[in-house]
């Protein structure tokens, strides 16, 4: 009887340590988090306007709710705030080309798990989430970060990976290049004045990518920088040093 009571009791600790996980990150809204349910690690990204509830393994996790910024933003060139028809063709390839890039997964790695790094150096200049209005005219919120710095500074990759868009001319994003890193993420640098690779390059953490430029909608020079995971936009710099992030255990 005593065997077999410890044997019972080893199966509930064995199932208990089985189903425990990690979650490494913070809870809330626009934020990218690091889990490890005991056989993987992967990562998992909170929208913008992601719903006050996360179910994992049978537990509800609340995400904190963000209150995002409006910013006005004016000296825009008109047409770019209200595109003539022609202005929208230009568009359309844009979105196009856009839409094809993130759906892309071409990279057989998880090189994700090598970290990142900010890829330019300057004045955070935009937030993610924050929904701007141009001459007056509200718009969708900002997908990604702005980082303020002089025209032709040089754009370093924030991580590993496989380039899987470099388009030109842009109306909105002028000259942009996107990254896979592996198992749906992907880091966006758009505004460019010039980029140096080309689609399928492999690249690695620091590699010089392009310039910072004022290409495409943009009052001043900037790189706008995004993050996006399996479709979800996300602030690209929860990307920073995700291992070392307050971790719990549930």
């Amino acid at each position: 009887m005593r065997v077999s009571l410890i044997c019972l009791m080893s199966s509930v600790i064995f199932a208990f340590e089985a189903a425990a996980f990690e979650i490494c990150g913070d809870l809330r809204q626009g934020e990218l988090v690091l889990i490890n349910d005991g056989k993987k690690t992967y990562l998992k990204a909170f929208g913008r306007d992601e719903p006050p509830v996360f179910s994992i393994d049978g537990l509800k996790l609340q995400i904190e709710k963000v209150k995002w910024d409006v910013q006005s933003v004016h000296g825009v060139a008109q047409k770019k705030v209200t595109p003539s028809k022609k202005d929208e063709e230009h568009i359309l390839r844009e979105q196009k080309d856009l839409k094809a890039a993130l759906a892309k997964n071409i990279n057989p790695n998880a090189d994700w798990k090598d970290g990142f790094i900010l890829p330019v150096d300057g004045r955070i200049s935009g937030q993610f989430g924050n929904q701007r209005i141009f001459n007056g005219i509200k718009k969708n919120p900002h997908t990604g970060t702005d980082i303020a710095a002089p025209s032709g500074t040089p754009v370093r990759a924030a991580g590993d990976g496989i380039v899987i868009l470099g388009g030109k001319d842009y109306f909105y994003t002028g000259n942009m290049v996107i990254i896979d890193h592996g198992e749906g993420l992907k880091t966006v640098y758009a505004h460019l004045k010039d980029f140096n690779v080309a689609n399928g390059d492999k690249v690695k953490k620091g590699d010089i990518i392009g310039h910072v430029g004022q290409t495409g909608r943009a009052t001043g020079p900037h790189l706008h920088w995004g993050a996006v995971l399996d479709g979800v936009r996300f602030r690209p710099q929860s990307l920073i040093d995700l291992s070392g992030k307050n971790c719990r255990s549930y």
